[in-house]
């Protein structure tokens, strides 16, 4: 391999690797070759024996969780983390990623190369799961070439552990897990490789192998030479395939990335740190050419690079190329190839985001990306951001409103909940849209709410040749067919004034024979949840869903989850959602705690009943999020102990125990008796987790 790091003999700077494959290995003898000083670190004993010895080298042995990798990259002054652990090592690579981004420190994935040779019988599998439910349908003796790691999975289905041969490393471990697991000795493999064909092929005609499992592991982990074996002997091979959710580095790309950061680190940065690029995130307005400010089209004409949606740089000619790429997974590794590449030439790169940059646009998302990677020196760049005029800006100003007054919404390409609540509590409302069917679904949406009297003021391709601007009723946008862009502007003449505490009266909500947390105690265990605008709730014993609706009544931006385990309950919950018109309630019929664990992190709870699962419960919304905020209500003492006991066998804060005892009036004859309610405790607390 031709020397990438000849950078002035730099032998200050460490590198941090972590090894599992032979790629990892690899580097650290190249590393070596090069006088740079490195720390390999390994799981195992035999890890550490496989390595080579050197002076530039020195050693970690042992398992670390994320908080021990983290401390030992903030105490070693390294300059880079290099992730050399095997592909399906999914849950180390993930904690290497994290520890490396709390320790501010570069990361670097070097990717094993897998190959896509399919000759003969291979049939492939996402999960060891998977693969074991095939091997059950299958007779015959089974060669397992995965490691002691995913044994276990195996060796759950007795079916198929009678039938393995399992060839694993020779070390104390591997054959610990084995022996731990019930593989008997005649059933283990304990052995070195790398393995020949000659070798794979003997092993399968000696144990009679009727199929061999192996991973996708690539031609230094033997994959060629097994596929091979397999169909000399005849039989098929299951493959495991890694889930391969992040981009990785060749060997030769980890050596470019290592001369850039050791060069930045070692202040060597002539011809390196000055090929920074000037990367301009801009909003071009509507889209046609004459809405672009002249800060924008600028930045344009002197654009070595353009990207964006095909739609928006179509019209444009850069300097060198155009790429259609607008989000950051895409756009983050073309730079990092076009910096590697870049041999010290400034080059100017424009992204280009419809309307202004900073209304409902991806620019923050890509601008978030972008300094993140910065922050890692996967390249260098100066980052701007140039402001284009709005549809908003622009609808308002053709129309003659203002928009400082209005609020301001989108349904472009992504769910709107609670349309139309947020459109009736404003008198002007500007809404950003995808198409003709958000016409049509915005027609529905009002008239569905008796909201007929709404003017709408649609803007149709706006800035272009087509551009049209015309008011409508609700039921005439059921008709609108063009297909395009579309704003509009809502003009509500009796917006409704929507009032800031919880206080639907105990008559608006059909009954039954459900019990129902009453009006005073709903209030008031409302009031001590402590909600806020995004905040995802649980109401856990929903009875008729009284206290749901209340809190999904308090703003659109709440989201609840009514969970009740009554069939007849439950039928109550969707009419009372039906009545008041609501979308931001789902209704689960479950016995909690079962089923908690698959809906979407709570960041409140509030338990009206728990069906004597109290304890259950608690435990279990503790797992979920523990940082929560929880208000039960408890009618007897005996709850009220259990509360007690729960509370003080966890963290908490902001603990609240309030004793609720109301009375009502009641006439009789021409008297007014007070007629009292049962006392109710309502406690509350947060989890400080």
């Amino acid at each position: 391999m031709e020397s990438l790091l000849q950078s002035g003999g730099i032998t200050l700077n460490r590198v941090l690797i972590f090894a599992g494959t032979t790629e990892g290995r690899t580097l650290s003898e190249y590393l070596s070759e090069n006088r740079i000083e490195h720390m390999v670190c390994v799981a195992t004993e035999y890890g550490e024996e496989v390595l080579s010895a050197s002076p530039y080298m020195t050693i970690h042995q042992g398992r670390m969780d994320v908080g021990e990798m983290e401390k030992l990259m903030q105490t070693g002054s390294f300059a880079a983390v290099v992730d050399a652990t095997h592909p399906y090592a999914v849950e180390v690579t993930a904690n290497i990623r994290k520890a490396s981004q709390e320790a501010q420190l570069p990361y670097l994935r070097l990717k094993r190369c897998l190959d896509t040779e399919t000759e003969g019988r291979v049939f492939y599998f996402h999960s060891n799961e998977e693969c074991v439910d095939a091997l059950e349908k299958t007779e015959g003796n089974i060669l397992l070439t995965t490691g002691s790691k995913e044994l276990a999975t195996y060796c759950s289905h007795p079916l198929v552990k009678e039938r393995l041969y399992v060839r694993v490393l020779p070390g104390m471990e591997s054959i610990s897990i084995c022996t731990e697991l019930g593989i008997k000795g005649k059933q283990m493999i304990a052995m070195q490789g790398p393995f020949s064909t000659e070798m794979n092929e003997a092993i399968l005609h000696q144990f009679e192998i009727a199929c061999m499992v192996t991973k996708k592991s690539g031609r230094l982990g033997g994959y060629p030479e097994k596929l091979e074996a397999a169909k000399r002997a005849g039989i098929p091979v299951y493959v495991i395939e890694p889930a391969d959710t992040e981009r990785g580095y060749s060997m030769e790309e980890v050596c470019e990335r290592l001369q850039i950061l050791l060069c930045a680190e070692d202040g060597v940065t002539a011809g390196v740190i000055d090929n920074k690029m000037d990367i301009i995130l801009a909003g071009i307005g509507m889209g046609a050419s004459k809405g672009l400010t002249r800060e924008v089209y600028d930045a344009i004409e002197s654009a070595d690079i353009l990207l964006g949606a095909k739609r928006l740089i179509e019209p444009y000619k850069p300097h060198i190329e155009k790429k259609p790429y607008y989000l950051g997974k895409d756009i983050v590794p073309y730079l990092e190839n076009l910096f590697l590449q870049s041999a010290g030439k400034r080059y100017r790169v424009v992204v280009l985001f419809s309307g202004d940059s900073g209304s409902y646009s991806g620019c923050q998302a890509l601008a978030h990306c972008l300094h993140e990677a910065v922050a890692e020196k996967r390249f260098f760049a100066d980052i701007r951001i140039l402001p284009g005029i709005s549809s908003v800006s622009y609808l308002a100003s053709c129309i003659g409103e203002s928009y400082h007054d209005a609020a301001i919404l989108s349904m472009h390409g992504k769910l709107l909940p609670g349309l139309a609540r947020r459109i009736q509590e404003n008198e002007k409302t500007f809404l950003f849209m995808s198409g003709v069917k958000d016409m049509r679904k915005l027609g529905t949406t009002l008239t569905e709410a008796f909201m007929d009297d709404c003017i709408i003021t649609a803007g149709y391709q706006l800035s272009y040749e087509d551009e049209e601007i015309r008011k409508l009723t609700p039921k005439e946008c059921l008709s609108c067919e063009k297909e395009g862009l579309y704003i509009c502007f809502i003009y509500n003449p009796h917006p409704k004034k929507i009032p800031l505490t919880p206080g639907i009266a105990d008559e608006e909500f059909i009954r039954g024979k459900v019990p129902m947390t009453k009006k005073e105690i709903r209030e008031v265990s409302i009031c001590k949840l402590h909600l806020h605008p995004g905040a995802v709730v649980y109401d856990i014993g929903s009875g008729t869903g009284s206290v749901a609706v209340e809190m999904a009544e308090m703003s659109p931006d709440i989201e609840v989850y009514a969970l009740e385990q009554k069939p007849e309950a439950i039928e109550l919950i969707e009419k009372n959602k039906e009545k008041i018109r609501l979308d931001n309630i789902t209704v689960i019929q479950t016995k909690a705690p079962e089923g908690l664990m698959d809906l979407k992190m709570p960041t409140h709870a509030f338990i009206g009943g728990s069906g004597g699962n109290m304890k259950e419960i608690i435990e279990t919304l503790y797992q979920i999020n523990p940082g929560m905020r929880i208000v039960i209500n408890a009618v007897s003492i005996e709850t009220l102990c259990e509360i007690k006991e729960i509370i003080l066998a966890y963290p908490v804060c902001d603990t609240e125990f309030v004793q609720l005892q109301v009375s009502r009036v009641k006439e009789l004859g021409a008297y007014h008796m007070m007629q009292a309610e049962n006392p109710i405790f309502v406690c509350a607390f947060t989890f400080d987790g």
